[in-house]
């Protein structure tokens, strides 16, 4: 097993890409009512906005997709295949989302969550976020950078 690395993902990856998010989602997409369909649209998110991909052995275990836009940079998707947690990959590409928006000169980072994904807010929360705001099921929570 080759080393895992942060790479900047291409359109031919986009099918790992989505076999990856499927299944790092598939705990919650039978249970959470309401969650958007978190792997649509990754053709034009490779072509318009930042996908990093952790590539290992030739496959995609681990995404994380930034969107800049009016004015500031938002961690619209992150996941990480279930058969590759636990191994500090997530904590591994949200620090390389943080580090690119501080490199492009942003003072903060924002993301917004599912009420329901009650680990994923613990994990930032831990990593330095904070929670800002809730909308029905959204949680949006920032970093300063």
């Amino acid at each position: 097993m080759t080393e895992a690395t942060i790479r900047k993902a291409r359109l031919a990856d986009v099918p790992q890409i989505i076999a990856c998010i499927d299944a790092a989602y598939a705990g919650y997409t039978d249970t959470i009512d309401g969650l958007p369909a978190v792997s649509e649209g990754l053709d034009e998110d490779v072509r318009s906005n930042q996908v990093w991909l952790i590539d290992q052995d030739n496959s995609a275990v681990g995404v994380v997709v930034l969107v800049v836009g009016e004015g500031r940079i938002k961690l619209a998707n992150l996941a990480v295949h279930p058969a590759h947690g636990s191994n500090g990959l997530g904590r591994k590409l949200i620090q390389h989302a943080e580090q690119i928006s501080r490199e492009q000169g942003f003072k903060e980072i924002h993301l917004n969550t599912h009420s329901e994904m009650t680990a994923t807010q613990r994990l930032y929360l831990r990593l330095g976020w904070r929670e800002t705001g809730r909308d029905g099921a959204t949680v949006m929570m920032t970093k300063s950078l």
